[in-house]
């Protein structure tokens, strides 16, 4: 059991760090203040999920998803 919670440690501590540098390399909210002027309507406006930032959104929120069950896994005390 104490073998399964140190990995699971080290995994936390892994995608803690991916986190991190994934919310820090995306763009900023306040750039898409270009909307107001209409400049959201560019090709990368509409293709926005398809572009590198929108991949760094799905790929945060999947992290996210499993930093939050890490957590829960770690502090159940069950491993």
């Amino acid at each position: 059991m104490g073998a399964i919670r140190i990995i699971l440690s080290i995994l936390y501590i892994l995608v803690s760090v991916a986190l991190v540098i994934l919310v820090l390399m995306q763009e900023g909210k306040a750039q898409g203040l270009g909307s107001i002027s209409g400049a959201a309507e560019s090709y990368w406006g509409k293709n926005k999920g398809r572009s590198m930032e929108g991949m760094l959104v799905k790929i945060t929120k999947i992290l996210a998803v499993f930093f939050l069950a890490l957590t829960v896994a770690l502090n159940l005390n069950v491993i």
